[in-house]
């Protein structure tokens, strides 16, 4: 890209919205970051502008270890993996949180998709797979594991674009498998060779 991104488009990218990625600048500052190939803009009207993968790895970079530990209570929303580590979110707010952040991603599949597609993953899912999986879980009502609670849990694997969905139970799973597909995943069962505890394995599907 050459030289690193000026402070001014640092700016403009870590402004952008933390799920569809949506810039706002001046004209000059998004015609600047799309020529770095860290955005593009949108054939269609309102033709606004979008980080691309390059510029989401750079606003990622920038926050990462902040998003971390400050997620919670900065507003910032972040989808529920599952684990020890969370607390158990529950409330109104939080579902409001969860159901804005799933129709923000349906329009940005809709704006990103070359067909305009929303039953089907974006380019942002399959660069964020854990996120988007748990994501799609949170927002059909199933509940994540954390804190006493149980519920399911999103893993990354080492397979391209794969992540592992863990759940308490048989008909959990199942219910996990159903949601992933309606949202445009393929997910299948697995067992693992040791500890024989069943798993899904989904990908975001193509077609």
């Amino acid at each position: 890209m050459g030289r690193p991104v000026s402070a001014a488009q640092r700016h403009v990218i870590e402004g952008a919205d933390p799920v569809t990625g949506r810039l706002r600048g001046t004209q000059a500052q998004l015609a600047a970051l799309v020529k770095r190939g860290l955005a593009f803009r949108h054939p269609r009207p309102p033709h606004e502008h979008f980080l691309t993968p390059a510029g989401h790895r750079i606003r990622e970079a920038a926050d990462a270890a902040a998003e971390e530990e400050a997620a919670a209570d900065t507003g910032v929303f972040a989808a529920r993996v599952g684990g020890a580590e969370e607390e158990p979110a529950d409330g109104a707010a939080r579902l409001r949180e969860v159901h804005s952040a799933w129709q923000g991603l349906l329009e940005l599949r809709r704006m990103t998709n070359p067909d305009g597609a929303v039953d089907r993953p974006c380019g942002w899912e399959r660069t964020h797979l854990v996120r988007a999986a748990a994501l799609a879980l949170e927002a059909a009502g199933h509940r994540p594991a954390g804190g006493d609670a149980d519920g399911y849990r999103v893993r990354a694997t080492p397979q391209p674009e794969a992540v592992a969905v863990y759940a308490p139970d048989a008909a959990s799973l199942t219910a996990c498998t159903a949601t992933l597909e309606r949202a445009g995943w393929q997910a299948g069962e697995y067992t693992e060779p040791r500890t024989r505890a069943r798993y899904l394995l989904a990908s975001p599907r193509r077609v």
